[in-house]
């Protein structure tokens, strides 16, 4: 059972509840401040899944299913709430490069429109983006992305991020908003969509495909658990300063090669059951984040740190 905990919050707006992250942050805010109640808005588009809160109680969780672009909606919906944690997003960047259009509306005209609803009837809020508005380092670079890392955005995903974030940044400064960012490296656990690497990687071999490795294979990502991502996000939500950002990270960098490797041992294959492809464009080098500002000041560090043994489970546990 979960460790309860004290809220400042009464009633909390999530958008996009219904996806990988904004769903394992509702089931937290669930089993640990019961006395919370959380209104999920997700539009419901393709990399939602209902079953992710179905389970939860009607009492403490209702969805309401909507677009964070309508501002109708929002005028309704937002007042009664006092915080709300921003996950709605578009977030795979395959996509993003074959069509940047939905990108522009839900990260930049959703988030947009949201600020404007949580000025107009001053609520906290909480935005959830992405390290990789930094742009990438070099694999053989010592350095980590940091609060003060400059903005590098190279695919139409972080650039909408990079602008969201920016925008969260101005309503801050300019109107006063109660607003905190938080930037995070890349998420693993249960119930991921088949989109992602991790899920998508698993699903080829239980298919009796080949699994698909970009160019070298040697690009490094930042891994966290989704659960620690979401114990993360309430640290900042109750304890952060407003107009602060803050960078979530759990010290776990891994090649996407070492990542596969890692699958195509735990389900029983070789090594060189690849189909090594050509690169994506712009492809990303390498994300590392520096999350000690988060840990220093609110004393959070991760409770899943066996990231071998993480994958290993999900590769017994992803169904087809």
């Amino acid at each position: 059972m979960a460790v309860r905990i004290a809220s400042p919050y009464k009633n909390i707006l999530v958008t996009g509840g219904c996806g990988f992250c904004g769903s394992a942050f509702v089931c937290f805010v669930v089993d640990s401040a019961p006395d919370v109640h959380v209104t999920v808005l997700d539009k419901l588009a393709y990399a939602a899944d209902l079953d992710s809160i179905a389970g939860l109680s009607k009492d403490g969780v209702e969805l309401v299913v909507g677009d964070v672009c309508d501002s109708n909606l929002l005028e309704r919906l937002v007042p009664g709430h006092d915080a709300i944690v921003h996950y709605a997003a578009e977030s795979h960047n395959d996509n993003s490069i074959a069509d940047p259009a939905p990108f522009i509306a839900t990260n930049i005209e959703g988030t947009y429109t949201l600020l404007q609803a949580a000025r107009a009837f001053n609520v906290r809020f909480h935005h959830i983006s992405t390290d990789e508005v930094f742009g990438d380092l070099a694999l053989d670079d010592p350095r980590k992305f940091t609060e003060e890392s400059p903005y590098r955005p190279s695919s139409p995903y972080s650039s909408s991020k990079a602008a969201s974030d920016m925008l969260v940044r101005a309503w801050s400064r300019t109107y006063g908003l109660k607003a905190t960012i938080s930037n995070c490296c890349n998420n693993y656990g249960p119930h991921q969509h088949s989109e992602k690497f991790i899920p998508h990687s698993i699903a080829c071999i239980q298919r009796g495909e080949r699994p698909k490795l970009y160019g070298d294979g040697l690009n490094v990502r930042d891994w966290i658990h989704v659960e620690d991502h979401a114990r993360a996000v309430w640290s900042i939500l109750t304890k952060g300063a407003v107009g602060e950002t803050y960078l979530i990270g759990a010290n776990c960098e891994h090649s996407n090669l070492e990542v596969l490797r890692t699958i195509l041992k735990a389900m029983g294959q070789s090594e060189d059951y690849v189909d090594w492809v050509r690169d994506r464009p712009g492809h990303d080098r390498r994300y590392a984040i520096d999350a000690s500002k988060l840990w220093r000041e609110f004393g959070w560090t991760p409770i899943h740190n066996d990231f071998t043994a993480e994958v290993s489970r999900l590769c017994c546990e992803t169904p087809l």
